[in-house]
């Protein structure tokens, strides 16, 4: 059996099938890991205590823990390799009932053969599963990407691990082995998607398989290792009830939103990051006709439309095997031969936007996009800066004017300093006037400040003018009283 001395004169890489001996790696009897591996419901483990000197960005992991976590992944290639042994280590190995009960089994054989000595620091159910979300899973995400709580995973090289509880971040506590480990379940991520990760790619965008979103700089771009950002989506779909429901907007304005979709208004959802607008737009993508044929768009497929007449396409990055390159806008260009009554693209951040908004002025109203900004003004501005990105020498004026007749409204969405998510304008963009939009905010929220607990205190208000939409509005059935426009109107 290997001894420790030994162990700890081999450079730290996380073991492959191919290469794991064929005797376990030896934790000591007495490891300087921390407290037990989980707290409560698995969410956060302590965090160790740092040498002096430790770089503060890089982290630390202690020699007891990295020695445990190596004896888990021997164990796990070693495992998955006899169960799927054509089965490359960096795909996906499905976990069913059957296959993890296999494992256990397994587990229990080599641990039996072998002498391995299960550490102290770790409970034996909990080490079983630590091997087996090696085997099937993601490795150390594993019970932060299941756990339901959980909006937004941040891994910050091997030893920092962040998460998002209810707009709250924290550090987790859970680690990886070494950048060899991270990089390992980035791949595990991104093969099945026939994306390349790799120092040729170290800019990675995809998915997980429940449609959150991933994005991942690995080396050598990565400073102080790969790191990961895992965008999670419920799993339960929210509606629009939800949104009323969190005090992200009030009865008057998702009547209001309804009336626009299904009234062919061509909106832009506006945010900073993590605001929610992918939220919103698969919110709003409900009241979309289930006849009318929707085209979606996006760099990595996240939107979740329930209609069934919808047609999804994605972005191709390059790889080795596939130098090829499809952008936003070739998917948006080929979406206009698709025969579409709507087009939704996730996010427009460059040329595609003159493409998107001719779209939506040459027959396909009611389509939908993404821009981040901070408010409608600033989106209106941001919108001509995208527009010029195209490379068509357009006068500004004649921008200007592109956007004011091809968008009808603005929905921003904020998340405010206290984590909470709330759309904070709907705005109508009424044309332009000289060198300026004009914009009129039909709903506004009205920060009043924070309580004593730090929750923002606020309300939505009315802008106190009727849109000038409504004609279009009641067109198809949409009748306001005009209270629910006046600045009083009790909501």
């Amino acid at each position: 059996m290997a001894t420790l001395s030994s162990l700890k004169r081999v450079k730290k890489v996380t073991p492959s099938p191919e290469s794991s001996p064929s005797t376990p790696p030896q934790v000591q009897k007495e490891p300087t890991a921390p407290a037990p591996e989980v707290n409560g419901n698995g969410l956060f483990i302590p965090l160790e205590d740092e040498p002096s000197g430790t770089p503060t960005q890089r982290g630390f992991i202690s020699d007891g823990r990295s020695e445990r976590m190596r004896l888990q992944l021997w164990l796990a290639d070693n495992i998955r390799k006899s169960m799927a042994p054509d089965l490359p280590i960096d795909l996906p190995f499905e976990r069913t009932p059957e296959r993890e009960q296999v494992a256990h089994q397994r587990i229990q054989q080599v641990i039996e053969r072998k002498n391995v000595k299960i550490p102290s620091d770790i409970s034996t159910e909990q080490f079983y599963d630590n091997v087996c979300d090696e085997i099937f899973g993601f490795g150390p995400l594993e019970p932060l990407i299941r756990n339901s709580d959980i909006s937004e995973i941040m891994v910050n090289g091997p030893y920092i691990i962040f998460i998002e509880q209810k707009g709250r971040l924290a550090e987790s506590g859970h680690k990886f082995l070494d950048d060899d480990h991270v990089e390992r379940i980035v791949k595990r991520i991104v093969k099945p998607l026939g994306r390349a990760a790799d120092p040729e790619n170290p800019l990675i965008d995809a998915r997980l398989p429940d449609g959150s979103r991933v994005n991942s700089v690995i080396r050598p771009c990565a400073i102080d290792g790969p790191n990961l950002t895992i965008r999670k989506f419920s799993k339960d779909k929210l509606g629009i009830e939800d949104l009323i429901k969190f005090g992200s907007l009030t009865p008057h304005m998702a009547d209001f939103l309804k009336a626009c979709v299904v009234s062919r208004l061509n909106i832009i959802v506006s945010g900073g990051t993590g605001s929610g607008k992918t939220t919103l737009i698969n919110v709003l993508s409900s009241f979309i006709p289930e006849h009318e044929r929707t085209v979606t768009i996006e760099d990595a497929a996240e939107l979740q439309f329930k209609q069934r007449n919808v047609v999804r396409l994605e972005t191709k990055k390059p790889t080795a095997q596939s130098p090829g390159v499809v952008t936003i806008r070739d998917c948006v260009i080929n979406a206009l031969r698709m025969r579409p009554e709507r087009i939704v693209v996730g996010e427009c951040r460059g040329g595609e936007t003159l493409d998107m908004l001719q779209a939506m002025n040459t027959g396909h109203d009611g389509s939908m996009t993404t821009v981040h900004s901070n408010d409608p003004r600033a989106c209106f501005d941001r919108l001509e800066s995208l527009v010029l990105m195209a490379g068509v020498d357009f006068p500004i004026h004649v921008v200007r004017k592109q956007i004011a007749s091809s968008v009808d409204l603005i929905v921003q969405a904020s998340r405010l300093r206290d984590g909470s998510r709330k759309i904070t304008h709907i705005t109508e963009i009424q044309g332009v006037e000289g060198e300026n939009a004009i914009l009129q905010n039909i709903f506004t929220f009205n920060d009043k400040g924070d309580d004593a607990n730090g929750k923002v205190v606020g309300q939505h208000e009315p802008g106190g003018i009727r849109p000038r939409c409504e004609p279009r509005l009641k067109q198809n059935g949409f009748s306001f009283p005009p209270t629910m426009f006046l600045k009083n109107d009790s909501l």
